[in-house]
């Protein structure tokens, strides 16, 4: 008879127990891009809702963000770090190709767990949150997914359709087991038809070919992705729901992707939340932070007492790719 190789032995579920968030000290207010930038405050706060934003200063890496997202994470969650099975980090702007950002976290937390980083744009954070989930399931233990960018690096400061709207910064949960279900069935996705929306100018190995050619930078067409956002990714946050067997009337509070708050109200009044829902709209002093904007956002909520532990929360993520991503979650 044939050997058999042993399944681990997992959790039931799992469920957030932690949330942490570290934001930049420097804050950019519209008025200073205004310097830069053709636009005014009014303009920047109609279209986006952006009041300022969190850039990092020029010496403040991606790691240097995530470590104390990830350290307060793991104190709210009552977690050491060398307790950890994994550890995740969501981010598209590490401008190395290797290693993952991931490892450096790790070590620096004083961990030897798996790490490893996801790019999913904007979408990465829930990508991460859904694969952090499955491993508890799949192996019990306890899993760090930290949300980290530097938009920064990737921002054409004389491009008004992205230099008003990006911030910098890391959030970071920590997910472990549970005995009930806390986190629902994730329902993700990617439209690669429509990866012109929201690229990169031109690749890395242009810069091999051209010296004098500009830095790469972050572009996007911003009416294709706000008619997207609305009307697509709302379908797949009501299928969230559904997948979840929960109603927008049970939701105590919706984390969307910080892109916009036209976008964010919007995508409340498609899926008919109740007044009841706590709504997040962290992007107005915090700015766009992609892959970190759904984390931070969370944290917000929960220091301004705006929300209770064991609220259900909708969570999505849509950019880049075009990607999504969305769940239900209990909050910690």
């Amino acid at each position: 008879m044939k050997a058999r190789i042993t399944p681990s032995v997992g959790a039931p579920h799992a469920r957030i127990l932690g949330v942490g968030a570290y934001r930049p000290r420097r804050a950019v207010t519209n008025e200073e891009l205004c310097g830069r930038v053709d636009s005014s405050d009014e303009w920047i706060r109609t279209r986006t809702g952006i009041t300022s934003r969190g850039w990092a200063d020029p010496d403040e890496t991606i790691a240097d963000m995530a470590v104390p997202a990830a350290g307060k994470a793991l104190a709210a969650a009552g977690v050491p770090a060398d307790a950890l099975d994994c550890v995740i980090v969501a981010t598209f702007t590490h401008l190395r190709q290797t290693p993952a950002v991931a490892a450096e976290v790790a070590h620096r937390l004083g961990t030897h767990a798996a790490a490893f980083d996801v790019s999913a744009g904007c979408a990465g954070f829930v990508h991460g949150l859904s694969l952090a989930a499955d491993a508890v399931r799949s192996r019990g233990g306890h899993v760090l997914v930290i949300g980290a960018e530097r938009m920064t690096d990737l921002l054409d400061l004389d491009d008004r359709s992205t230099a008003v709207i990006f911030g910098d910064g890391a959030g970071a949960v920590v997910v472990g087991p549970s005995r009930t279900p806390a986190i629902g069935p994730v329902v993700w996705g990617a439209d690669g038809s429509q990866t012109e929306a929201i690229s990169q100018t031109v690749p890395w190995d242009a810069l091999r070919g051209d010296r004098d050619l500009r830095w790469p930078a972050l572009q996007q067409q911003g009416q294709k992705v706000f008619r997207w956002a609305v009307y697509e990714v709302s379908k797949v946050a009501e299928q969230a729901l559904a997948a979840a067997g929960v109603s927008p009337a049970d939701l105590d509070a919706f984390i969307p992707h910080q892109a916009n708050t036209r976008i964010i109200d919007a995508m409340a009044k498609r899926l008919e939340l109740p007044e009841s829902t706590v709504i997040a709209r962290d992007i107005v002093t915090t700015g766009n932070t992609s892959g970190a904007s759904i984390p931070l956002a969370m944290e917000a909520l929960m220091s301004s007492d705006a929300t209770s532990p064991g609220d259900l929360a909708l969570l999505v993520g849509y950019g880049a790719g075009l990607s999504y991503a969305a769940t239900v979650v209990a909050l910690p």
